[in-house]
């Protein structure tokens, strides 16, 4: 199962370098409106099973193209929702890098925890068992090789990246996931495979199982990863 992980355009608050949070009413702004438009393109030619999002409005407007394009009715779920920021929601972040939990955030981000909101190792909890169940679920229902889309946000993209490539949270501010960029991780019985990252504008072709097939990369007894190809 191949999951295409999708950060929502660019909204008025990455404009207006605010930390947007769970604000309401939080919307893509021109250029997000057209990146939204530019995902439908993107994924042309590649058999998405499912859309899920956010249940924000920016992540609903960036996946409104491509369900409209494709006919499928996007499922809501709460688990990729935004980083409950509490009593940093909707301030500037020129003004947050000044606060002694900045550096926690960018350094320790396991313990990191927002005053009146939550801690990010919940927020990678959630949103890793949400993407699994989803999975689990959809290759019951369609087998094998099947591709969807998850619409997130950026912290909580990378906190399913940081556990798709087995690093620690603690590092998950390495990862970098641009407004509407696309990662992708293909789910196998053994262990994740993180075939994209951050791409905003790569060749997308095969991602839908019909090319590429990671598993094929496995380690043999006594030669190394078939990586050759």
């Amino acid at each position: 199962m191949t999951v295409i992980l999708l950060r929502h355009g660019r909204s008025t608050a990455n404009t207006a370098r605010t930390l947007a949070g769970r604000s309401a009413g939080v919307a893509l702004d021109e250029l997000g409106v057209e990146q939204a438009k530019g995902v439908v393109d993107r994924l042309a030619g590649l058999a998405v099973a499912e859309i899920v999002h956010s249940p924000l409005l920016r992540c609903e407007q960036t996946v409104a193209p491509l369900a409209v394009d494709r006919g499928i009715t996007p499922r809501v779920e709460d688990r990729l929702v935004e980083v409950d920021y509490g009593q940093w929601t909707g301030r500037e972040l020129k003004e947050l890098v000044e606060e002694p939990l900045w550096k926690v955030v960018q350094q320790h981000a396991s313990a990191a925890v927002f005053p009146g909101g939550e801690g990010l190792a919940q927020v990678q909890a959630r949103a890793v068992e949400a993407v699994r169940e989803h999975d689990r679920r959809l290759a019951d229902e369609h087998g094998a090789d099947v591709l969807w889309v998850a619409c997130s946000h950026g912290d909580v993209i990378k906190a399913v990246l940081a556990d798709a490539v087995g690093t620690h949270l603690d590092g998950f501010q390495r990862i970098v996931t641009e407004p509407a960029s696309i990662s992708v991780v293909r789910y196998t019985d053994t262990r994740p495979y993180v075939l994209r990252m951050n791409d905003t504008g790569g060749d997308l072709t095969g991602l839908d199982g019909r090319g590429h097939k990671p598993d094929a990369r496995e380690p043999v007894p006594g030669g190394e990863v078939g990586n050759g190809r």
